[in-house]
């Protein structure tokens, strides 16, 4: 055993089908190693909400041990955890190989599942979670819709915030009447037979917030994809399942990545990459799924062909090199670094991406921003995610950029409230965007 060894990180694979998965006493055991070995730690103390209540549970104890921390207090620190994976990928010491084997945010995950399958449901976690549902029942009424999520509604807002249990102080994302994969059918995109890369042939997958909430990304991203000489098709069999995996229901998400492996088996085969335009979505493809499903081929070869657009745009000018007319963008930009993109491991592509950009000089933030998905909207957490992204939002106010960039969509919203709400009176906030919409504006193309 080496102490904190260089060797990468490797995760084992869910065994969420046995029964000893789910088992209380044996979960009670496994949290108390874990929350031990931490304790000794405590390098993780500045991440997520998690760790503080961990260590001030144990501090503020009779013996300021574990021993007599009862296990019915460890709830709030297993709710908090927001699967960044930050703790994993860049802080603990004792990830396997390391033999003392922690993997805090799938121990997190195992406790929630374990809930799940004793019949513990959150109900309004589990309807914001029905991605797709609620894309489908928004669209024909998107305007209205729109309208009542407005934080300037405080009547709409306060009937949601009581009722539904979604705080009134949270923006929540907007829907659009047209989705993202109607709008690819007539945008009329062909690819730019002079560029160095023409020939290459790649399938997006937009991602449920694409489809439903932020279509101009997708749209960014296809018109880019282009310019370089990308020939693309645009398909989405329907959402990862990172919502369902934030709950815990490894069963829904199991049969998620199932389908939609199998639907781009095809394409895989003909040895086309897969894009995802949001970096949570990359994440289940490349990573997740793998662990729910290590014995199922379809999604094994998805995984391979998997990358993130930034990741994709880098290789190409790697490879082939970048189409020419990129300009600079006026006004600057802060890069925030998703989690979701970081725990990835395959470097700061965003900003990679951005800095092909002639005079493009991105301000990168790698600070957490506190969303986490549902916990940044819902009642019990929406402050704490405030809160955890405090520092990220005085620096992008300190930047005094533009545009705040994130793979991220819901990362960059809940930056730019926070900026805002902290920001001198009469300062405007930043424009929230993805990174693939600013090599858009660099091309021209919006």
């Amino acid at each position: 055993m080496s102490e904190g060894g260089l060797d990468a990180p490797t995760r084992h694979p869910l065994d969420w089908q046995s029964e000893g998965f789910y088992d209380d006493t044996k979960i009670d055991e496994e949290l108390r190693r874990v929350f031990d070995v931490c304790h000794g730690c405590r390098r993780c103390f500045n991440l997520c909400d998690s760790f503080p209540q961990l260590f001030d549970l144990i501090d503020e104890s009779e013996s300021g041990e574990l021993d007599t921390v009862d296990s019915k207090d460890f709830k709030p620190v297993i709710e908090a955890c927001t699967l960044c994976d930050m703790c994993y990928m860049t802080k603990c010491p004792y990830v396997p190989p390391h033999e003392f084997n922690l993997d805090f945010p799938h121990l997190m995950l195992r406790a929630r599942a374990a809930e799940v399958k004793s019949g513990k449901t959150h109900f309004t976690q589990d309807q914001l979670g029905a991605m797709d549902r609620n894309g489908r029942l928004a669209a024909p009424i998107a305007p209205l819709v729109n309208w009542g999520a407005d934080k300037k509604n405080t009547t709409t807002r306060t009937l949601i915030d009581t009722v539904a249990g979604i705080d009134k102080h949270a923006e929540l994302p907007k829907f659009h009447s047209t989705t993202y994969v109607a709008r690819a059918k007539k945008d009329g995109t062909a690819p730019n037979p002079h560029a160095p890369a023409f020939g290459r042939e790649a399938v997006i997958f937009p991602t449920c917030f694409v489809n439903y909430n932020g279509p101009d990304v997708g749209t960014a991203a296809r018109f880019v994809l282009a310019r370089n000489g990308v020939t693309t098709e645009v398909v989405y069999p329907g959402c990862c399942g990172m919502s369902q995996l934030e709950a815990g229901k490894l069963d829904k998400v199991a049969a998620t990545a199932a389908k939609v492996a199998a639907k781009f088996r095809p394409y895989v085969d003909a040895g086309k990459k897969v894009i995802a335009l949001t970096a949570s979505c990359g994440l289940m493809l490349k990573f997740e799924w793998k662990l729910i499903l290590p014995d199922n081929e379809d999604v094994a070869a998805l995984a391979d062909a998997t990358m993130d657009i930034d990741e994709y745009i880098v290789d190409i000018a790697k490879t082939e090199g970048m189409a020419d007319g990129l300009v600079n963008v006026e006004g600057g930009v802060t890069v925030h670094l998703a989690c979701h993109a970081r725990a990835q491991n395959m470097g700061a592509k965003a900003a990679e991406m951005l800095r092909l950009i002639p005079a493009m000089k991105p301000d990168v933030l790698e600070r957490c921003s506190g969303h986490g998905g549902t916990f940044g909207v819902v009642k019990p957490t929406h402050a704490v995610a405030m809160r955890v992204g405090k520092t990220a939002m005085r620096t992008v106010n300190k930047n005094d950029n533009k545009y705040l960039l994130s793979d991220c969509p819901l990362a960059a919203k809940h930056l730019v409230q926070g900026a805002g709400e902290m920001a001198d009176a009469g300062t405007a906030p930043p424009i929230s965007l993805h990174p693939i919409q600013i090599m858009a504006m660099a091309y021209g193309l919006t």
